[in-house]
C-alpha cells in the first residue's frame, strides 16, 4: 500500500488504527452536509475503513487519511477510487477536510498528488470528481486542479456535478507542474535527512 507525502500532509492507506481521528471529523454536520447528509457514528465510520481496506487489497488503491506532518493530527482524508466504485468506470478523485483545517489549502494540496499518483503510477487516461451542486468549495478545488465542469449525473443516490480531465488536460496545466514541484521537494527533504544520518566517512 502507498503513503504520499506533500509539504504539510502524509497520506495514509486508511487502517483501524485511525477510527477514533476519522470519527471525530466524520461526525462533524458541515462535513457530511453534501457527502451523506447526516453525522457518521462511530459504527458508520468503521464500516467505512472496512470498506477501504478491502478496496485496497483488491484494486492497490483507495482512501488515505491525512495526518498533518506538523502535529500528526488526523485532518482530512481523501481518495483515488472509481466513479460509482465500477472498475469499469473512470478513477475518481475525492477529499474531505475537518473544519477547522479549511481554507488553507489543503484540499487542493491533497488533491495535487493524488492526481499525480492516479495519472504517473495507476497511468489512468482521465480523472472525475464528483460533488452536490451547491458544494462550491469542492467545485472551486475541481477548477482549480484543472478539471472542467461536463454536466450534471446521478451518482451515490442524488443529482450532482461531474468535473473530469484527461490525462493530456492534466500535463497540460498549472497544478501538474506544481505537483511535480511539491513531489521533488519532499523527494529532497528525505534525501537530506538520509544523509544528515549517514555516518562519515574516511
Amino acid at each position: 500500500m502507498t503513503t504520499l507525502l506533500t509539504p504539510r500532509l502524509r497520506l495514509v492507506p486508511m487502517a483501524d488504527t485511525h477510527l477514533q481521528g476519522l470519527f471525530e471529523m466524520n461526525r462533524e454536520p458541515e462535513v457530511m452536509r453534501y457527502i451523506t447528509g447526516k453525522p457518521d457514528t462511530i459504527e458508520d465510520t468503521q464500516a467505512m475503513i472496512d470498506r477501504v481496506k478491502a478496496r485496497w487489497a483488491e484494486w492497490g488503491y483507495s482512501w488515505w487519511t491525512f495526518f498533518e506532518r506538523d502535529t500528526g493530527q488526523i485532518v482530512g482524508a481523501g481518495c483515488v477510487q472509481h466513479l460509482g466504485r465500477d472498475q469499469a468506470l473512470p478513477h475518481e478523485l475525492g477529499w474531505r477536510l475537518r473544519p477547522d483545517r479549511w481554507s488553507r489549502g489543503y484540499a487542493s494540496e491533497a488533491a495535487r498528488r493524488m492526481a499525480a499518483f492516479a495519472f504517473d503510477d495507476l497511468r489512468a487516461p482521465q480523472l472525475v470528481a464528483f460533488c452536490d451542486q451547491e458544494n462550491a468549495g469542492s467545485s472551486h478545488v475541481m477548477e482549480k486542479l484543472g478539471m472542467r465542469f461536463r454536466g450534471i449525473e446521478h451518482w451515490y443516490d442524488f443529482d450532482g456535478a461531474v468535473y473530469g480531465m484527461t490525462v493530456d488536460e492534466w500535463r497540460a496545466c498549472p497544478a501538474s507542474s506544481k505537483a511535480a514541484q511539491e513531489i521533488a521537494a519532499v523527494a529532497g527533504e528525505g534525501r537530506s535527512a538520509s544523509a544528515a544520518q549517514s555516518p562519515p566517512t574516511k
